[in-house]
């Protein structure tokens, strides 16, 4: 099955460029999405399975694949409407890019070895420039450049790490670094090797995840890259290199460093706040201040597997809010620049007269990212809480609190501008495009999912988390 999935999607990416067509572009888009979610409910009933020998089901990998396949209709949807007013080159480039990027992320879930998954991170990294530069603007080169550069660099540095996993091994079998073959042999390895491998993954795939220090790509990518691609990049490729540093992060765990990679991942949470917090409070561009929210929520992600015990359990449920909460968001900055005619905030105003529907999405958004009930993100932070509080890290516990008054305070004064005020400054722009209600569905749709897991969360979810961090010391 997997097989047949990586050879149809490089057929439909070529049949993109040879028939040159915009309805059947349109078409092989949405026959990629429907695959793809079968190939989510294939997995799900095929679990822990080996295909392909470099590839196993596992229930991370899982639910991090059902994650983009949610997203993978509403995605493409909203890229229709994005790309409706290109020529038909850029229109193919961008869904044969979109499709590209995809396959690419689902390889990183499903990879049982850490060669493989970082051939698939590196290779996320070219099909996401290709989307970033999708205007063709100088802005847009720049940070194309900028995200090639600065990914390539932190892929070398995972790279790095890598290679200090094989001195676990002799020369002969330096080749295999299998995550399972690999748990064998932690015990027997030099924690000092250990211990660089890790702050060398750490530090290399957090270009992907987001995470300080090297958090800044993202930023830049945000401000340039179509909306429905921004969705993409704050959640599903955020979670490729949670997930890279996870998987290390759970290989290590029954090693004597469990400590230290919990200290670092503590220490860098912190400061993925602080400067989430720092840079939210003067934020005048609408789509930076939501990547410097997507900074905020991997910092409790890192903060909450430190934590450990119920924080793994609040870190992966985090995750999958964070992403149909922050799709959400993205999906309405698509509509909102189409009404406004911009993403600069003193431009902003006056949404609920202009588009009431956006402005309700933008308040239901807002309640469901900053964790107010009834947003189930407040179960997840209320953990991350309460692991706080048990391991009596009260440093940790006040200075996170006291970050996250300053993001609530700068998200939501900036969204009750744009929601209820007159702009600060009035634009160039005139004239505003009529935006479809319907086109809002999606939105409420993933943040109606946010709202119920506030009140029930399903015990296939509640399983396929517990059975993500069943190997971790409780």
């Amino acid at each position: 099955m997997l097989l047949m999935f990586f050879i149809i999607a490089a057929i439909m990416v070529i049949l993109i460029f040879l028939f040159r067509n915009r309805m059947i572009t349109k078409f092989i888009a949405v026959g990629y999405s429907i695959m793809h979610i079968l190939l989510s409910l294939y997995c799900w009933s095929n679990s822990d399975a080996t295909e392909l020998r470099y590839f196993t089901f596992n229930s991370t990998g899982v639910l991090l694949l059902s994650i983009l396949s949610v997203l993978a209709i509403p995605t493409i949807y909203h890229g229709f409407v994005y790309t409706r007013g290109d020529d038909l080159k850029k229109f193919n480039i961008y869904h044969a890019a979109l499709i590209t990027l995809m396959t690419f992320m689902s390889g990183a879930y499903l990879a049982n070895g850490m060669t493989v998954l970082w051939i698939f991170v590196e290779a996320t990294t070219l099909a996401v420039a290709l989307l970033i530069y999708h205007d063709r603007t100088e802005i847009a080169l720049e940070a194309t450049w900028k995200y090639v550069f600065i990914c390539s660099a932190g892929i070398a540095l995972a790279y790095l790490g890598i290679l200090f996993l094989g001195f676990i091994y002799g020369r002969e079998d330096a080749a295999s670094l299998t995550f399972s073959s690999l748990s064998v042999l932690i015990n027997q390895a030099n924690p000092m090797y250990l211990k660089i491998a890790f702050l060398f993954v750490l530090i290399g795939f957090s270009t992907k995840m987001g995470l300080f220090p090297m958090h800044t790509v993202t930023i830049d990518a945000h401000s340039v890259a179509p909306p429905p691609v921004s969705a993409l990049i704050s959640t599903t490729l955020m979670n490729v290199g949670f997930l890279a540093i996870y998987r290390v992060y759970t290989l290590f765990s029954s090693s004597p460093i469990l400590p230290f990679m919990n200290n670092v991942l503590i220490f860098a949470g912190l400061l993925s706040l602080l400067v989430a917090a720092g840079y939210m409070l003067k934020a005048k561009h609408l789509k930076r201040m939501l990547a410097y929210s997507s900074l905020e929520n991997m910092g409790l992600v890192a903060i909450a597997t430190g934590v450990g015990g119920s924080g793994y359990y609040a870190a992966l449920l985090l995750i999958v809010l964070h992403s149909f909460a922050k799709s959400s968001l993205f999906y309405q900055m698509g509509q909102l620049s189409r009404v406004l005619g911009t993403f600069r905030l003193d431009d902003c105003g006056n949404y609920m007269k202009l588009y009431p529907a956006g402005s309700l999405v933008l308040i239901t958004g807002l309640i469901s990212i900053l964790a107010i009930p009834p947003s189930g993100l407040f179960i997840s932070e209320f953990l991350i809480m309460k692991g706080l509080v048990f391991n009596n890290q009260w440093f940790v516990l006040i200075t996170a609190i006291i970050l996250l008054c300053f993001v609530i305070y700068a998200m939501s004064t900036r969204f009750m501008h744009i929601i209820f005020s007159n702009p600060r400054h009035y634009p160039e722009f005139t004239q505003s495009v009529k935006v479809r209600p319907v086109e809002t569905v999606t939105q409420f749709i993933l943040l109606g999912i946010v709202v119920i897991i506030c009140f029930y969360q399903p015990q296939f979810l509640v399983d396929i988390i517990n059975q993500s961090f069943s190997l971790l010391p409780r």
